[in-house]
């Protein structure tokens, strides 16, 4: 699988009586077998202040790669690919409580995803071997 694109932002209203302001979307866009793929990752935006209590980082920008800054909601999509192969068959995927966030965080290799956020910076996509390789418990 080619990763191409990683990237989360925050959702505005698009009328006055909608709560989109209230979630974030984290998108990761892949190419398996000749096909391009997005999975688009809904969850609600209080979670992005609890990062820190499943996750080793502290604030945003997670982390930086080169005058870049990563936030949580970058990464989103990408660890729950990761974590369940199964979301490649989705287009979607909504995520309302923070123990099912945390459920996809847990066991993953945080200290590889810089690596993959950098060869989508310099070489515009990330070969993804085998998700297994960015599980702490495969080492």
């Amino acid at each position: 699988m080619l990763v191409k694109i990683c990237k989360g932002y925050e959702l505005e209203k698009e009328k006055p009586n909608t709560s989109e302001d209230f979630f974030n979307r984290s998108e990761v866009v892949y190419i398996e077998n000749g096909e391009e793929k997005t999975l688009h990752v809904l969850y609600v935006r209080f979670f992005d202040e609890q990062f820190s209590d499943f996750t080793p980082y502290k604030e945003n920008p997670i982390f930086q790669i080169g005058s870049k800054g990563i936030t949580f909601k970058d990464i989103v999509a990408l660890v729950c690919l990761i974590r369940n192969p199964e979301f490649r068959n989705r287009k979607r995927i909504y995520i309302n409580t923070i123990e099912e966030l945390t459920s996809y965080f847990q066991g993953i290799d945080f200290e590889k995803l810089p690596e993959i956020f950098h060869a989508l910076e310099e070489k515009q996509g990330y070969e993804l071997q085998s998700p297994l390789e960015y599980n702490v418990q495969s080492k």
